[in-house]
């Protein structure tokens, strides 16, 4: 902007100089009618240097009326710059025009398509990366002091009734039933816990035999002799039971507990004594300071994990996040119906979220240009139209110029009849 307004100068001063170039020949119709081109230019351009100038402040510093305009009413023009903009600018049905305009699902599938699992691999890789260095264990003490607060401010068996309702509704309980008795089955196909549970029954035949009458002995010692009690029985009969369990659904087991768990629900509404005693379970959890302990010892085994596991070329956390998103990936991919129902949502979530905050648009846009304050506004003003007013003074120049040198032929004219 300097330059232009250097330009301006320059033009204006060019007009004083052919002025004073000129003035000696005014007797002169030549030189008259040049004088009056110069002069015209000079009031022309001062006229409008004054009126650029008084936009953004007080010309020559002078107390004059209706000048340093934006400064005087910078706040006024923060409300009007809002109003106008929230208001007739960006409404309602423009703004939902333009998002309904958005072929969302194209640019879903395009991506889709454009994305491998090399870039999720690492996207995620950065991501997680990011996140466990980024989060520091000492949060885990205020996340666990906001969710102390939490469980304390309300009663814990309602809440925990109503999570168990919705988890039996979405079939969480079996998932966790299944995977529970998958896990403990692969457990068991180890042979060191194998071994080690064997050493639990034994332990718990022999504390049995020497707790029961002479009878029961002699049975449990003929039994054991004809190899009917054994060890490897046992916990192969477990493992067989625990493998049934987790691939059949209609296990009378998982339906029992399923029955358990619905029973459970129930007495945690309607029964006054078990809701006190969960209270009195959350009273202690909650107000234990080993519970605290246990948690941020746990959040800091967990981080130092994921971090020696996200250091390893081959790392289980980024690819089992990989394997989901490259599966939802190929969703997406290959369901243009899917794609659509995700456009229809986004859009739907986005024209709500215009009616509810429309209103605040002019709002915020007057906010910031409020935070600029006075000479902030005068700025941002000048930056952007600053060129343009410079060259406002040069056409006022050459304009006035042109209009005096018309008139004074116009006076020449008039004169010579």
């Amino acid at each position: 902007m300097r330059t232009k307004r250097r330009l301006a100068l320059g033009v204006l001063l060019a007009a004083v100089a052919l002025a004073g170039v000129a003035a000696p020949f005014r007797s002169t119709w030549w030189g008259g009618w040049i004088l009056a081109v110069a002069e015209a230019g000079i009031v022309g351009g001062l006229a409008d240097w004054f009126a650029v100038t008084a936009i953004f402040r007080r010309p020559l510093g002078l107390p004059i009326p209706h000048t340093a305009l934006i400064p005087s009413n910078w706040e006024l023009l923060a409300a009007r710059m809002g109003s106008m903009v929230g208001d007739r600018v960006l409404t309602r049905e423009y703004l939902v025009h333009e998002i309904d305009r958005v072929d969302l699902a194209d640019l879903i599938g395009r991506g889709a398509e454009r994305v491998k699992r090399a870039d999720l691999e690492t996207a995620t890789r950065t991501v997680l990366d990011w996140a466990v260095r980024g989060l520091p264990v000492e949060s885990t003490g205020e996340a666990l002091g906001r969710v102390q607060r939490l469980l304390a401010a309300q009663p814990l068996a309602p809440t925990l009734a109503s999570a168990l309702e919705a988890a039996r509704q979405h079939g969480w309980d079996q998932r966790a039933i299944v995977l529970a008795a998958s896990a403990l089955a692969d457990a068991l196909g180890r042979p060191a816990l194998r071994g080690a549970v064997g050493d639990i029954v034994d332990e718990i035949l022999q504390r049995y035999r020497e707790r029961v009458g002479f009878y029961p002995r002699v049975a449990l010692g003929l039994a054991d002799l004809l190899g009917l009690i054994d060890r490897e029985r046992i916990v192969a009969a477990l493992h067989a039971g625990l493998t049934e369990i987790a691939a059949t659904p209609d296990h009378p087991f998982r339906v029992r507990l399923g029955e358990a768990l619905g029973d459970f629900i129930a007495r945690l509404r309607r029964d006054p004594a078990l809701a006190a005693r969960v209270e009195a379970v959350k009273e202690d959890l909650v107000g234990s300071p080993v519970v605290a302990r246990v948690v941020e010892d746990a959040a800091r085994a967990i981080r130092q994990a994921l971090l020696d596991d996200l250091g390893r070329p081959g790392s289980e956390a980024v690819a089992w996040v990989v394997d989901r998103l490259e599966r939802w990936r190929r969703a997406l991919l290959g369901d243009a119906a899917l794609r659509r129902q995700i456009d229809g949502w986004v859009k739907a979530r986005a024209a709500e979220a215009v009616d509810r905050y429309h209103g605040r648009i002019a709002l915020f846009i007057e906010k910031g240009v409020h935070a600029l304050g006075a000479e902030g506004a005068v700025r941002l003003v000048e930056e952007h139209a600053g060129d343009d007013l410079q060259y406002i003074r040069v056409n006022g120049t050459v304009i006035g110029g042109l209009a005096g040198g018309l008139l004074y032929a116009i006076h020449l004219l008039l004169t010579a009849f």
